[in-house]
């Protein structure tokens, strides 16, 4: 564990250290688009973060290969070789994209090469689990098709929910907290080495995110970009591919029996990480819906727009702190609730627990559609939307009577006419004095 930390810190402190400099560098570059008409920030503001989130990627991988327990990782397996190629690769398409705003299509393709360079060094999946069947051996075209598959719905899963502040790296930062708790205790609990890839890479990844969060939490100074969005979503999906599809259920030991038992006893354990759209189930759903939306419109589904959740969570009224700290509330929820289910699937509590903080999120998201009544006493401790009616008016016809005072004493006075303190408007001051 206390190298898995190391790694993280150093992931964290490089990728925060780099961030400065990257801005600068994009500020130069020219890396600052205008402001479209789906965009919620009202200034220019430099994208291309993921230089800084790559480079602490690359040395999170340094420090782990130098370490006595982690050097087994690259030793063993060729999966963070295979990680860093793909993630080269995908990471020079953000960064072009960033600059020069590529084509769609274009993108899509660097996404399924950047896959098919993880597969053909070895990060792919070899069978899958299957309750009521046992474990289905892939051929070589089936796990490179569905291993691509995977990949590219994960990159654009995340590319869609970067749409504000702190959004996606705080996401996908707290999906990576959860895969590694369930990967961790893969590795160390049973013994199995072939988890330790994974656990790897999801505590590089959370370096990453933790790292760039202090310079993309709201008002944002930089923007991680496609060449970080894309960037994080393959290191997730990678994971994911690492340790559902190359590990094998008997070898956990849950059951003693037949394969086909053996895989019932262990649905729970493979359920929540068979597709990493568990983890992130929210940019997931909302990949699902904008593809659903745009389709129904006639339009491109890599055509952008302003219907995705958190700008939904904008028109409701949520400002955009509250909007991000709701998004969080939902995908730690799910990602924390599908890893508590695989650890114990029998307990009650733990369904109980999921329904009840459901709840209270279903709350806080429709926060803005009722006001409360709040009491008197509470009035000067809420905000003036939570306030009563009758207060709210009494001010507004004070307000109205202090407006209307300023403007009858601007209004100008008629010619021979006294005014204020005898005074006319074009004439000297009276010679009578006002006896009233």
């Amino acid at each position: 564990m206390r190298e898995y930390l190391l790694t993280l810190c150093i992931t964290a402190a490089v990728t925060y250290l780099l961030t400065g400099p990257v801005r600068k560098f994009a500020i130069v570059a020219g890396a600052m688009p205008e402001i479209r008409a789906r965009d919620v920030h009202r200034e220019p503001t430099p994208r291309l973060g993921g230089i800084a989130m790559f480079f602490g990627l690359c040395a999170g991988l340094l420090v782990a290969d130098h370490l006595t327990n982690l050097n087994e990782v690259f030793a063993k397996s060729n999966e963070p070789r295979a990680l860093l190629s793909g993630a080269a690769l995908i990471w020079l398409i953000g960064v072009l994209d960033d600059k020069f705003e590529i084509d769609a299509l274009i993108k899509l393709g660097g996404q399924m090469i950047a896959a098919g360079v993880m597969v053909m060094q070895g990060l792919t999946i070899l069978w899958l689990p299957i309750p009521g069947v046992g474990n289905v051996a892939l051929t070589q075209w089936q796990g490179t098709l569905l291993t691509v598959a995977l990949v590219v719905i994960t990159i654009n899963a995340v590319n869609f929910v970067d749409g504000l502040d702190g959004l996606a790296a705080g996401m996908v930062c707290i999906a990576a907290g959860a895969f590694f708790l369930y990967a961790y205790r893969i590795w160390y609990s049973y013994g199995i080495e072939a988890a330790a890839p994974a656990t790897l890479f999801s505590a590089i990844l959370m370096g990453m995110c933790l790292g760039f969060l202090p310079h993309n939490m709201h008002p944002a100074r930089i923007f991680m970009g496609d060449s970080g969005s894309m960037l994080i979503g393959l290191v997730l999906a990678a994971g994911a591919i690492s340790i559902t599809g190359q590990l094998d259920p008997d070898a956990l030991g849950l059951y003693v029996g037949s394969e086909r038992a053996a895989v019932h006893a262990t649905v729970p354990v493979y359920i929540p990480l068979l597709l990493p759209l568990t983890i992130i189930a929210v940019p997931a759903a909302d990949l699902v819906l904008a593809i659903v939306r745009r389709t129904w419109r006639g339009q491109s589904p890599f055509a952008a727009d302003r219907g995705h959740l958190h700008h939904r969570l904008l028109e409701i009224g949520h400002s955009h702190s509250r909007a991000v700290l709701i998004m969080y509330f939902w995908s730690a929820l799910i990602a924390f609730g599908a890893l508590a289910y695989s650890v114990n699937s029998a307990s009650m509590w733990i369904v109980l627990g999921v329904v009840f903080l459901s709840a209270i999120g279903l709350i806080l998201l429709l926060l803005p559609r009722f006001t409360p009544r709040v009491p008197v006493w509470a009035q000067a401790f809420v905000p003036p939307r939570y306030r009563r009616r009758r207060r709210a008016a009494e001010a507004a016809v004070a307000e109205a009577a202090c407006a209307a005072e300023e403007t009858a004493e601007r209004a100008p006075v008629a010619a021979g006419i006294s005014g204020v303190n005898g005074a006319t408007a074009i004439g000297p001051r009276s010679r009578f004095v006002d006896r009233h």
